[in-house]
């Protein structure tokens, strides 16, 4: 990695747009849900699924499928 500054004190950079904020606040990212433990059968090839596109993100596949479920969730609750 290079140790290249910028100096944008001179000159104009261009036009400007302001963006909404959209990132979550500290307190939201650090509230955990109580979460509680069931037992599922899934088909295999869901399983399966899960699986590689977690690997190719790096999370476990179950937090995967639990982000699947909460936002169904959400969605049918009107949230």
């Amino acid at each position: 990695m290079t140790s290249k500054t910028v100096d944008y004190s001179e000159g104009d950079i261009g036009r400007v747009r302001v963006v909404d904020d959209f990132l979550p606040s500290p307190d939201a990212l650090v509230a955990r849900e109580e979460n509680v433990k069931v037992t599922i059968e899934l088909s295999r090839r869901s399983v399966e699924f899960f699986k590689r596109a977690a690997k190719a993100r790096r999370v476990p596949y179950q937090r995967m499928i639990r982000a699947l479920v909460d936002a169904y969730a959400e969605k049918q609750t009107g949230k």
